[in-house]
C-alpha cells in the first residue's frame, strides 16, 4: 500500500499515533506518523509517475472507472472503519462510499475541450490543456473519503498525480481507500500519507507540488496559502461556512421542519455547508423553535454502529470542547436552550442536539462557525433585516430561502452573498455543478467541469495557415 514512506522499508516500523473512536473516547488503533523530511521521496515518485499517467487519457478513463468499481466492492469494510473513526451513522458512511465511487465515475467521463480561435489573422490558434504535475490534497475529518475523492478524482482525470493527506483524526479509512485504489491504479499515481503537523504544512510548501487543494478552517487555509506561495503553487481552498436559512412569512413550518432540521444536523452538524443559523419571521419564531426543538429532543443519538442511531458523536475532543464553549457562552449571554445545551452523561464525544432561542445576534454561536449539533434560531421583523443579518458575517459558502412563493424566494436567494443558494432545501449538490464560496469561505472552484479545469493549464499552439 502506497500509504507512507516508512512502510516501504523492510523491517522498518514507522512512528505511529493513536486514533480515537469518538463514540467511546478511547484509542482503538494507530496510524503511521510520517515525518516531513520523508516527503521528498514521495513527491519525487509522484513526479516520475506523472509522466506516464498524463500521456494516455483513454487509459486514465478506464482506470478511474475500474477504481470506482473497486471502491464499491470494498464498501462494507470502508464504511465500518469510517464510522469507527469518524463517528457518523453507518448508513451515512455507506452514502459517503457511494459518493466517492460516483465522483470517480463522473470525472472519468470528463475531458477538456480543445478550442480554436479565429480572429482574422492568417494564423490558427488552438488552445489545448495540460496537467500540472503532483497535486497535494489535504482533507478534513468530517467527510474524509468523499472530500478526498472531490479532490483526487478531478486531479487524476486531468492527468495529475496526487499525494493525499487525511486529518490525523480520521486517517484509517483513507489509508484503506488508498490500499484499495493501489490495486487498480499505476504505482505512485495516488499516494496516501498520514501524520501530525507539521506534515501538512511541509506538503503544502513542498517545491515539487504544483497545486494544493485544501478543505478546513479559515486560519489553517491562510497558512496553507502562505505555504503554497513559496513555490507559487496553485491553491484551491474551501474554508467552511456559516450558512443562513431565511424563512419567509409564507413558509409552512410543519412541511419544512424535517428538511430544515436535517439540513442543520446531518453528520452531527459537522458539514461545511450545513444550516448554522435560522432567521424566522417574528410571528412564526416560536413555532419554528418548537418544531426544531421537538425533533432535537426525540432524535436517537448514539454510536454510529448502532443501527438505531440517527446522530453520532462529535468527531474529536477539541471540536467537542469548542461546541461546548460556544454554547455556554451563548447561554451566559442570555440565550435559552429550547432543547439540549449540554453534554450527556457517559463516555464519548457526545453533545445533546441543541436549539437555541433568545440568542444575542453578536454571540459567537451566530457570527462564527460552530460546526456541531447546535443551531440558533433568530427572529426578524423585516425581510431586509433578515437578508442583512444573513450576509453579515465573513463567510459566504451557502445559504437558503424557504417559502411557498418560489419566485419571491428566488428573488431573496439572489440577494444572498454566497456561492450556492438553495430554495426549500439546503446542502444538496450535483456532481456536475461548481462549488465555491465567497469572502472567507474559499478560493477557487471545485465540482464538475470547473473542478477538472482547475487541475489543468492552457497550452496555446499558433500555426500559420500558409508556409
Amino acid at each position: 500500500m502506497p500509504a507512507s514512506e516508512p512502510d516501504r522499508v523492510p523491517g522498518h516500523r514507522a512512528a505511529r499515533f493513536p486514533v480515537v473512536d469518538p463514540a467511546t473516547g478511547k484509542t482503538f488503533d494507530e496510524a503511521p506518523d510520517q515525518q516531513p523530511d520523508e516527503l521528498d521521496s514521495v513527491v519525487d515518485r509522484a513526479r516520475r509517475a506523472w509522466h506516464g499517467w498524463r500521456a494516455d487519457p483513454a487509459a486514465r478513463t478506464t482506470a478511474l472507472r475500474v477504481a470506482a468499481d473497486a471502491v464499491e466492492a470494498a464498501g462494507e469494510e470502508l464504511a465500518r472503519l469510517l464510522t469507527r473513526e469518524q463517528g457518523k451513522p453507518l448508513t451515512e458512511s455507506y452514502a459517503e462510499i457511494a459518493r466517492t465511487a460516483a465522483r470517480l465515475r463522473h470525472f472519468a467521463d470528463l475531458a477538456p475541450r480543445t478550442r480554436r480561435i479565429t480572429d482574422g489573422r492568417p494564423v490558427d490558434s488552438e488552445i489545448r490543456w495540460r496537467s500540472l504535475g503532483p497535486v497535494a490534497a489535504i482533507v478534513p475529518w468530517n467527510f474524509p473519503l468523499q472530500l478526498a475523492a472531490a479532490k483526487f478524482a478531478p486531479a487524476l482525470a486531468a492527468g495529475n498525480t496526487v499525494i493525499l493527506k487525511p486529518s490525523p483524526f480520521t486517517p484509517l479509512a483513507t489509508r484503506l481507500l488508498g490500499s484499495v485504489l493501489a490495486t487498480v491504479l499505476p504505482e505512485d499515481v495516488l499516494t496516501v500519507v498520514t501524520g501530525r503537523e507539521p506534515l501538512g504544512a511541509r506538503l503544502a510548501s513542498h517545491p515539487g507540488i504544483r497545486h494544493v487543494t485544501f478543505t478546513g478552517s479559515v486560519p489553517t487555509g491562510r497558512t496553507v496559502a502562505e505555504a503554497a506561495a513559496s513555490s507559487l503553487a496553485r491553491v484551491t481552498l474551501e474554508l467552511g461556512g456559516n450558512d443562513a436559512a431565511v424563512l419567509l412569512d409564507d413558509v409552512e413550518v410543519d412541511r419544512i421542519a424535517d428538511r430544515l432540521f436535517w439540513a442543520a444536523f446531518r453528520n452531527c452538524g459537522q458539514v461545511c455547508m450545513a444550516v448554522k443559523r435560522v432567521y424566522a419571521p417574528a410571528r412564526l419564531h416560536a413555532q419554528v423553535v418548537e418544531a426544531l426543538a421537538e425533533r432535537a429532543r426525540t432524535v436517537v443519538v448514539g454510536p454510529g454502529l448502532d443501527p438505531d442511531t440517527r446522530l453520532g458523536p462529535v468527531n474529536n475532543a477539541p471540536q467537542l470542547a469548542r461546541v461546548e464553549q460556544i454554547t455556554r457562552r451563548a447561554l451566559a449571554d442570555g440565550a435559552r436552550a429550547a432543547a439540549g445545551g449540554h453534554r450527556p452523561a457517559g463516555r464519548g464525544n457526545f453533545f445533546a442536539p441543541t436549539i437555541l432561542t433568545d440568542v444575542p445576534p453578536d454571540s459567537p454561536v451566530v457570527t462564527e462557525e460552530q460546526f456541531g449539533p447546535v443551531l440558533p434560531v433568530l427572529p426578524y421583523r423585516s425581510l431586509d433585516e433578515a437578508v442583512d443579518a444573513a450576509n453579515g458575517t465573513g463567510f459566504g459558502l451557502g445559504g437558503s430561502v424557504w417559502g411557498t412563493d418560489l419566485d419571491r424566494a428566488e428573488a431573496v436567494a439572489d440577494r444572498l452573498e454566497c456561492g450556492t443558494a438553495w430554495i426549500n432545501h439546503h446542502a444538496e449538490l450535483s456532481l456536475a455543478q461548481p462549488f465555491a464560496g465567497v469572502k472567507d469561505s474559499g478560493v477557487g472552484v471545485a465540482g464538475g467541469a470547473w473542478g477538472l479545469y482547475g487541475n489543468l493549464r492552457p497550452f496555446v499552439v499558433h500555426r500559420p495557415q500558409e508556409v
